[in-house]
């Protein structure tokens, strides 16, 4: 790594993965192709929730809202990433980097709170049926979308400040983006404290999400198993096992990165872990949540013979 004065340091570098000569063209495409099929999955069912009525339920507003920060999300790191991979040690800014450390972090806590929104969604209309519509009208559901952006974006102004406020002695960032571990590895103080804020926060945050997640959802397995039929609690069950896959994705990694010490884990583990919430669930949201959802499946029929008509005129 290399040592500088930190009231000069201009630019970080970002190691990225190490791969060979041979592996770098194929490493860098594979991630550009799933890259691209991300945004076009994301982008696919916001258009198709907007464009079908039949999905104009709070449920899949909420799935599009999830979409449009997925879009973003992907977006703040997947670039730095194919940099890393197709040219290896990458020279980033250090305000940019920190805005990225800043908006990565905003987004993730943003997702945080919109899954448990989804929760919420969902134990309302299992748990509340007859009041389902009424409790979850449109004014509620664009308040409970945009308080999610908020309180994200606030959320992060304190691990994201007290990171891009420390003085610098190295600059080799071990990642292929700017993230709050490997950026404090490079500091030329004891960051003990900083550490510990990080962990209360992140914590706090998500372990708050988590238990206010499992809660309502063991409010809907109380409900679903009174239910009658086999087939009801089967119909049920199948609305909430694309969203506790994506809770269990989420929140899973978040908790292996954020709040264990870092130093109890591997030497590059945090990368690998890193593109499981990154790249991995962005990219497996819109097949998880919709692409094998009959209701969706039926509106892309709908979709398609509007477009059919409409194509071949009066």
């Amino acid at each position: 790594m290399d040592h500088v004065n930190h009231t000069g340091i201009q630019n970080f570098i970002l190691a990225g993965f190490t791969t060979s000569g041979t592996l770098r063209p194929l490493a860098f495409l594979g991630t550009l192709c799933v890259y691209l099929l991300t945004l076009a999955g994301n982008l696919f069912i916001i258009v198709l929730v907007r464009a079908d009525s039949g999905l104009s339920t709070p449920m899949y507003f909420f799935v599009s809202v999830l979409s449009f920060l997925e879009l973003w999300y992907v977006s703040t790191t997947v670039p730095t990433l194919l940099n890393t991979l197709l040219h290896g040690h990458s020279p980033i800014p250090s305000a940019v980097c920190f805005v990225q450390l800043y908006v990565f972090h905003s987004l993730g806590m943003t997702e945080c709170y919109l899954l448990g929104v989804m929760a919420l969604d969902r134990y309302l209309a299992i748990c509340r049926p007859l009041h389902y519509h009424a409790l979850m009208s449109r004014q509620v559901q664009l308040w409970l979308a945009g308080a999610t952006w908020v309180a994200g974006f606030s959320a992060a102004l304190v691990p994201a400040s007290l990171t891009a406020t420390l003085p610098f002695c190295l600059t080799e960032v071990a990642h292929y983006f700017c993230d709050l571990g490997p950026l404090m590895r490079l500091a030329c103080v004891d960051t003990g404290w900083n550490v510990q804020v990080h962990i209360v926060v992140i914590g706090i945050i998500n372990a708050c999400n988590l238990v206010l997640i499992l809660g309502l959802y063991g409010g809907i397995l109380r409900a679903v198993l009174k239910l009658p039929s086999a087939a009801s609690r089967a119909k049920a069950f199948s609305t909430c096992s694309s969203h506790v896959t994506v809770v269990a994705l989420f929140f899973g990694s978040a908790f292996i990165v954020y709040v264990g010490p870092p130093e109890s884990r591997p030497e590059g583990a945090d990368k690998l872990i890193a593109l499981v919430y990154t790249f991995l669930t962005p990219f497996l949201n819109p097949i998880i949540y919709t692409l094998r959802n009959k209701e969706v499946r039926e509106a892309v029929g709908r979709v398609t013979q509007r477009i059919r008509a409409l194509s071949k005129g009066p």
